[in-house]
């Protein structure tokens, strides 16, 4: 006996065991849809808040009610496991109601960070995706008591990248016997599908192997999915400390540019390297 029939074979025997004080259960029976067991669907997996550190993995589920009577949850046992290590993951609280005929969406969002699943986060940020997969079961009250749904899906999510970064064409100004501004042109590219928040890319330059200053963009805010910003950063010069290479460099020409940096995403900054050939402009 399937469990649908069964389902609705006890609910029948509820109502007829209470008699006429169980009048509407009866109609409810007759109905079509009377005495349907729910049912409980997965939809989706969101990533939100996801930084270089780690993110939110939300799963979304929907719970549907067939039936002419309002049912309630009552149990939650549900497991994550990302990477088969099972992380701790919010449920939805006990008691809440689905109206007759009605459905709700059900999220069970984790907070995942990264150092918990490699004990190298630069490493683990190199691949492409990360699996993960859920178990368990929801307990719904219903007119014939607690009906346990099984929960159990499993599927992959984009693991964070660091941003791409990269030199424009840089400017030369200000040119005197002592020294020059160069206005550096940065830009950062978000690799993700998704938004990323950028805090900081600071780091020393070298121009054709000479030491120059430091760069720094400040918070960039959150990076939209696939987005590019671009920075423009005034160095100042000094000639004398920075090698006679660099007075070629100002009249005009290329050079080798190195940039070496860190890039800040939540509390977590991971080292960044840049090495161009660029052409100085005035």
């Amino acid at each position: 006996m399937n469990r649908r029939l069964s389902f609705r074979l006890v609910f029948g025997l509820l109502a007829l065991t209470f008699g006429s004080s169980c009048a509407e259960l009866l109609d409810l029976l007759r109905a079509s849809s009377a005495g349907s067991e729910p049912t409980f669907t997965f939809l989706r997996a969101d990533v939100r808040d996801a930084t270089l550190e780690g993110l939110t993995l939300d799963t979304v589920w929907r719970l549907d009610n067939p039936n002419d009577l309002a049912i309630s949850l009552a149990q939650v046992d549900y497991a994550l496991f990302i990477e088969g290590k099972q992380v701790v993951a919010g449920s939805p609280a006990t008691g809440l109601q689905v109206a007759a005929r009605g459905s709700t969406e059900l999220h069970f969002p984790a907070n995942v960070k990264f150092v918990d699943l490699a004990n190298v986060v630069q490493t683990f940020l190199t691949r492409d995706t990360a699996s993960w997969r859920v178990q368990g079961a929801l307990g719904v009250s219903t007119p014939i008591g607690v009906v346990s749904l099984p929960l159990s899906t499993q599927g992959q999510f984009e693991v964070p990248k660091v941003p791409a970064v990269q030199f424009g064409a840089p400017r030369v100004s200000n040119v005197s016997f002592v020294g020059a501004t160069i206005e550096f042109s940065l830009q950062i590219t978000n690799k993700n599908s998704y938004a990323l928040p950028i805090s900081n890319v600071t780091g020393a330059v070298r121009i054709a192997g000479a030491p120059v200053g430091t760069l720094s963009t400040g918070d960039l805010g959150a990076m939209t999915g696939r987005g590019t910003r671009t920075v423009n950063l005034p160095l100042t010069v000094n000639f004398l400390s920075a090698a006679g290479a660099l007075v070629n460099v100002a009249q005009g020409g290329n050079a080798q540019v190195t940039f070496d940096a860190q890039v800040q995403s939540g509390q977590l900054a991971l080292p960044l390297k840049v090495d161009q050939l660029l052409n100085f402009a005035h």
